[in-house]
């Protein structure tokens, strides 16, 4: 996977789908099935910052200072993407204040486009969730998407993933968590979480997935002109 330069632009055939929104809106179950549906590459680019807060946590290092995390995010590699500490306690919450340095976000940008603007061949392009991929990594992508639902039921989902993964957490311990994470998110000076002038809102609070995963895909089919798959 070769990096482009930052003014690169996606190849004119090229399916490139931007997910973003809030933690636990159901962009990342999504986004893998768009991808799986148009034969497109799937990045989590939150697994990206997790792998940066991950590390650096591994090695006793503080989230809140830019110039470890930047120098962890300049090294990283796609192994790390496959680490098995990513969904560990603490490291989520880590991702967010990792995320908000500039310098991180810089030296993470060139790895998301790379992913965009290069998928393997064989493939029509890809799909990438997160918050800022619609404004800031690919702001030229043919279809964007904001998912999003009510605060209390992304944290309803949040609980019951946690249960069911053996964590026992209170419920409204998980609601404060993402409250704070939203405003930590949308408040940031380096790509702050919004939705792009262009993209299509999809509130998923009152949607099961398979009822979110035909709108999105009839969203994309219709911006992005494809009409197989």
């Amino acid at each position: 996977m070769s990096a482009r330069t930052s003014q690169a632009t996606p190849r004119d055939d090229a399916i490139v789908v931007a997910v973003d929104g809030p933690a636990a809106a159901g962009k990342g179950t999504l986004a893998r099935r768009l991808a799986a549906a148009l034969n497109l590459v799937y990045l989590d680019t939150g697994s990206i910052y997790r792998a940066v807060a991950a590390k650096l946590l591994a090695g006793g290092g503080d989230p809140a200072d830019a110039d470890a995390a930047s120098r962890v995010a300049r090294a990283l590699s796609s192994a790390d993407l496959d680490r098995d500490d990513l969904r560990a306690e603490g490291v989520g919450a880590a991702a967010s204040v990792v995320s908000a340095h500039q310098a991180v976000r810089e030296a993470l940008l060139e790895f998301q486009r790379a992913v965009a603007f290069d998928p393997p061949a064989g493939r029509a392009g890809a799909v990438l969730d997160g918050r800022d991929i619609g404004t800031v990594v690919c702001p030229d992508a043919c279809a964007k998407l904001f998912v999003t639902a009510s605060l209390e039921e992304r944290a309803r989902r949040r609980h019951e993933e946690l249960l069911g993964r053996g964590e026992a957490r209170i419920y409204a311990r998980v609601l404060e968590d993402l409250k704070e994470r939203d405003e930590r998110d949308a408040a940031r000076d380096a790509a702050p979480m919004t939705a792009a002038a262009d993209a299509v809102v999809l509130d998923t609070s009152d949607l099961d997935v398979d009822a979110a995963f035909e709108r999105a895909l009839d969203i994309v089919r219709a911006r992005c002109g494809v009409t197989a798959g």
